[in-house]
C-alpha cells in the first residue's frame, strides 16, 4: 500500500470510529453515573463540569485501534510491509520500537483507568496515591526500556552530530523524560479540548519529522492517533460532553513518548511537546516558589493553563493559543530534523 494512502486511510478510519463511538459510549458512560468529580482548589467555575462523563478516553483509544489494524492488516494482505517503509533499520528493531510503544501506551492508560475507576466509585477527586502511581509509572518505563536495551537500541540521535551511543545515559535520561512527559500530558486535561487539541498538533509534527528522519511508516501510527483525536474533539470541545480521564491522558502521554523513541529522538519531547514542557515545568516552578517566599504564589494558579484562566482567558482561547505555540514548537523540531541531519 502506498504510504499517502495508508496515512489517508488511517485518519479517516481514526476519525470514523472514534467520533462514531461516541454517539454510543457517552450515553453508556452517563447511564453508569462515571461522571468527573471536580476538585475544590481548581477554578470555582469548573463545578458546572461537575457530573460530566470521564474515561471518555476510550473513543480515541478504540479509534486508534481500529484504525491502525485495518491499514496494517490490509497491507500486509497486500504483500506490503508500511512501518519499515523507507527505513534503513532492521525490521525487529522497527517493530520493537513501535509495538513496544504501543504496550507501553497501554499499560500507561490502564494505570489511568485504574484511577478514573476508584475516582467514580469513590465519587471524590482521589484515587491511586501518588506512591501507588508512580510505583507502576516506574515499572513500566523501566519495562519499556529494558525492552529497547535488549534490542539494541540504546542510542540516540543528536542534531549535526549523529548517533551517540551510551547506555547510562540512555536510562538515566530515558526514565526522567518518560516519567516528566506522561505526567505533563496529563496535567493537560483540564481544560476542554486543550490535551486533545495540542497532541493533535504533535502528531503532525512527529509525523513529518518520522518520513524526514526516515521512519516514515511511524507516520502511519502518527496519523490514525490524529484522527481518532478529531473524532474525539467533536465531543469533547467547549462545552465538552466528554471528558478523556486519566486513562486518556496517560494513553496520549505514553504515544508522545514512544513516537520520540521510535525516531531514536527523545529531545523531540522538548520541541514538539513544548506546551507539555511549559505545563510541568511551571507547577514545579510554582511549588518551588510558594516554598521559598512564604507561600506567595509566581503564577495565579498552576499548570500554567489554569494562570491563564484565571487572568480571563476562555478556555476556547487557551486552546487556540496552546495549539499555535505547539505547532512552532513542532516547526523548530521539523527543522532540527532536516538541518541538522548528517550525510
Amino acid at each position: 500500500m502506498e504510504l499517502w494512502l495508508a496515512v489517508l486511510l488511517s485518519v479517516v478510519l481514526g476519525f470514523a470510529v472514534s467520533f462514531g463511538l461516541g454517539f454510543a459510549v457517552i450515553p453508556w458512560l452517563h447511564k453508569l453515573n462515571f461522571g468527573q468529580t471536580i476538585l475544590d482548589i481548581g477554578p470555582s467555575w469548573h463545578k458546572k463540569k461537575q457530573g460530566t462523563p470521564t474515561m471518555g478516553g476510550i473513543l480515541f483509544i478504540a479509534g486508534l485501534a481500529v484504525s491502525l489494524t485495518a491499514v496494517l492488516v490490509t497491507d500486509h494482505l497486500r504483500g506490503g510491509s508500511l512501518l519499515t517503509w523507507g527505513s534503513d533499520k532492521p525490521r525487529d528493531v522497527i517493530y520493537v520500537k513501535v509495538f513496544g510503544g504501543l504496550l507501553m501506551a497501554a499499560a500507561f492508560g490502564f494505570i489511568g483507568f485504574i484511577d478514573d475507576y476508584i475516582k467514580v466509585i469513590k465519587k471524590r477527586n482521589l484515587g491511586l496515591t501518588e506512591l501507588q502511581k508512580t510505583a507502576m509509572q516506574c515499572l513500566v518505563i523501566v519495562a519499556y526500556l529494558f525492552t529497547l536495551y535488549k534490542s539494541g537500541v540504546n542510542y540516540t540521535f543528536i542534531p549535526y552530530y549523529g548517533v551517540w551511543e551510551n547506555s547510562a545515559v540512555f536510562w538515566v535520561v530515558g526514565v526522567v523524560a518518560l516519567y516528566c512527559t506522561v505526567n505533563a500530558v496529563n496535567f493537560l486535561d483540564g481544560v476542554d479540548g486543550l490535551c486533545t487539541s495540542v497532541t493533535m498538533v504533535a502528531c503532525v509534527a512527529f509525523s513529518v519529522c518520522a518520513v524526514l528522519m526516515k521512519c516514515a511508516g511511524l507516520s502511519v501510527v502518527c496519523s490514525a492517533l490524529f484522527g481518532a483525536l478529531a473524532g474525539y474533539l467533536i465531543w469533547n470541545w467547549n462545552p465538552s460532553r466528554v471528558m478523556m480521564g486519566d486513562m486518556g491522558s496517560l494513553f496520549l502521554g505514553g504515544l508522545v513518548c514512544a513516537f520520540s523513541y521510535a525516531l531514536d529522538a527523545p529531545w523531540l519531547i522538548l520541541s514538539v511537546g513544548v506546551v507539555y514542557v511549559l505545563e510541568f515545568g511551571s507547577d514545579i516552578i510554582q511549588i518551588a516558589y510558594v516554598k521559598t517566599h512564604h507561600g506567595k504564589r509566581l503564577f495565579k494558579m498552576a499548570p500554567l493553563h489554569h494562570h491563564y484562566e484565571m487572568s480571563g482567558w476562555s478556555e476556547k482561547k487557551i486552546c487556540r493559543v496552546f495549539s499555535i505555540v505547539g505547532a512552532v514548537g513542532g516547526a523548530a523540531a521539523i527543522a532540527l530534523a532536516w538541518f541538522g541531519r548528517t550525510m
